[in-house]
């Protein structure tokens, strides 16, 4: 599968899961991924950065509020149309673009860092995401994204609950197998039943890597591994969220921070 039917499947998800998300049912996002990453987040005030895969905005708008000057590329035209309107509403000077990860209409060394919540994972080439993501960020930059944890984006899991619906464990296999491109139908479980038969499942083609296939590229490209964290809710999260419980038990997300050296001569 190629980045343009990649492109054709994420337009065709963009309505519904902006409308979901909005409505706030993507609550491993709001309750997990999204503070752990900005609490990892290094002070942006006053930078240039770019979010890449930016979706509907909803981290965007977080990071643009910490103060950066930021630019927003996604491949699905709805979802910048859906991040405008939103900007236009409560601006904050972000600009969208429709454009590719694979190729980032921005001249070399134009950001002081860059940003990926969630959004590399699901790209057909994600090791030239990264090498453009690497040329476009001045030297002494840095690179924070999240991802599924490889352990859990997975052909086969399972998510295995006591009599209370609590999770205890997690069954997983075939680690080891690709998945190029093909498409799992699913819609965020947070939703009521009647919501979720109201609006169409999302077409998600899926393109995993083990840990090793995500490190290497990285360290090839050039960058420099500075942080990794893999977040767990507290109980405190748990308590106001029960539904991110089952995330106290396996690693849903994967987060790194890496950065671009200054040349040997700049030093």
């Amino acid at each position: 599968m190629d980045e343009r039917e990649v492109g054709r499947l994420w337009n065709a998800n963009a309505d519904t899961w902006t409308q979901l998300a909005r409505a706030g049912y993507d609550v491993y996002r709001d309750a997990v991924n999204t503070p752990a990453f900005l609490a990892m987040l290094p002070d942006v005030r006053s930078l240039r950065g770019l979010d890449i895969g930016c979706g509907e905005g909803h981290n965007t708008r977080w990071v643009a509020r910490r103060g950066a000057h930021l630019s927003a590329i996604d491949i699905s035209e709805v979802f910048i149309r859906h991040a405008q309107e939103e900007e236009a509403r409560e601006p904050l000077g972000i600009e969208y673009r429709v454009a590719s990860a694979l190729d980032l209409p921005f001249d070399e060394a134009t950001f002081d860092f860059a940003t990926a919540f969630m959004s590399l994972m699901d790209m057909a080439d994600a090791e030239r995401a990264i090498a453009e993501a690497h040329r476009v960020i001045k030297p002494g930059g840095f690179l924070q994204f999240s991802i599924l944890h490889p352990f859990l984006d997975v052909p086969h899991h399972k998510n295995l609950r006591d009599e209370r619906g609590v999770t205890y464990a997690y069954e997983v296999g075939g680690y080891f197998r690709r998945l190029h491109g093909q498409v799992e139908e699913w819609t965020f479980s947070a939703a009521p039943e009647d919501v979720r038969r109201s609006v169409p499942k999302f077409r998600v083609p899926r393109f995993n890597r083990t840990v090793s296939e995500w490190l290497n590229p990285l360290v090839e490209t050039g960058f420099r591994i500075e942080h990794v964290e893999e977040p767990c809710p507290s109980d405190e999260t748990v308590r106001q969220c029960p539904k991110v419980q089952d995330a106290q038990v396996m690693p849903y997300f994967l987060h790194f921070r890496v950065r671009k050296p200054f040349l040997d001569s700049a030093r």
